[in-house]
């Protein structure tokens, strides 16, 4: 099969994001899956060598075609934006969500060139982006704007589990607020269409419940009975194979069982936790209905262990296992 290109910002410079890609690209096999390229900065990758006790050989590349990819060279466009002998790790600097910013900026240009196929992104901190003057929140906010996407598709993914999000970050009234036929509809059009994207066909999606028991017919809450079963139904009659309102204590049990491909949350911390209980280190975050895919770790840059080599680089690596699990059959 062929390796698909994996692009990997490095990540907020003084949080755990350069350790955590050199502790990746260490791994025999991540080679063998993928051909990895770093867009980061040198200075700070050498450094998170030393910290990690990790020995790869650094390669400068201007263009991915150069890349050298073998098990233990670490191919680089080198941004050159980090004042090594200044950062300060755990700590909020400009500096360093300037250059976070920059190595997601690059790497988005490289994927909409078609010149890499799969984003494996690092974390990046909130505060230090403000700090910098860059009026985004996060990953999902830049990636939006840099590829002129109106509401990219979030998906948590952990071994057999698939989980798709009506709503993000909103407050629990908002999020049931928004629970409404069209938008719920929607949204099961887009789940099922992302999972085409992904060499998935012919997928069985389920709705979750919001109320207990699915709302017992009305019993515990009208939004079942009156926006997300008329939804259902009316998917169902554009040949989407979707069932529910499945309950909330069930469904996501019988979706990490195989019995549907891909399940709607209809709220946020609905899915998150359901997914993190599974396995918290190896819940990985996709984006998806933009030009390309993006996957990531579904942590933070996790400011009180950086620079310490404590950081555990699981979440990276399944991050990009996913993301070479979908590159070579996702449809742009």
């Amino acid at each position: 099969m062929k390796r698909p290109i994996i692009g990997i910002p490095m990540g907020d410079p003084a949080g755990i994001g350069p350790e955590i890609v050199v502790k990746a690209l260490k791994e025999a096999y991540i080679h063998q899956l993928c051909k990895a390229v770093v867009i980061g900065d040198k200075a700070t990758l050498i450094q998170a060598m030393k910290i990690s006790d990790v020995e790869l050989t650094i390669k400068i590349v201007n263009e991915v075609s150069e890349g050298d990819f073998r098990e233990g060279v670490l191919n680089l466009i080198d941004m050159q934006n980090v004042a090594i002998e200044q950062l300060q790790y755990g700590k909020v600097q400009a500096m360093a969500g300037q250059a976070a910013f920059d190595y997601i900026k690059r790497a988005v240009e490289l994927a909409m060139k078609g010149e890499i196929d799969v984003l494996a992104t690092t974390p990046i901190n909130k505060e230090a982006l403000k700090a910098a003057n860059i009026e985004y929140i996060g990953h999902t906010e830049i990636l939006a704007d840099l590829t002129n996407t109106a509401d990219p598709l979030t998906e948590f993914e952990v071994d057999n589990l698939r989980v798709f999000f009506l709503s993000r970050h909103v407050s629990l009234s908002q999020a049931c607020d928004l629970v409404k036929k069209e938008r719920v509809l929607d949204y099961i059009e887009r789940s099922y269409k992302a999972l085409e994207r992904l060499g998935i066909l012919n997928a069985k999606l389920a709705v979750a419940g919001l109320n207990p028991h699915s709302g017992e017919n009305g019993l515990f809450g009208r939004e079942e009975v009156d926006e997300i079963l008329p939804a259902i139904a009316a998917a169902r009659e554009k040949g989407i194979d979707v069932v529910g309102p499945v309950p909330a204590d069930s469904v996501f049990h019988f979706g990490l069982k195989g019995k549907f491909d891909a399940i709607l949350s209809l709220y946020h911390d609905q899915g998150h936790i359901a997914t993190k209980m599974v396995d918290f280190e190896r819940t990985i975050s996709l984006t998806n209905n933009m030009p390309f895919l993006r996957t990531s770790v579904d942590h933070g840059t996790a400011f009180d262990i950086a620079g310490t080599g404590k950081a555990s680089a699981v979440s990276m690596i399944e991050a990009i296992k996913v993301a070479a699990k979908y590159g070579p059959n996702f449809k742009r």
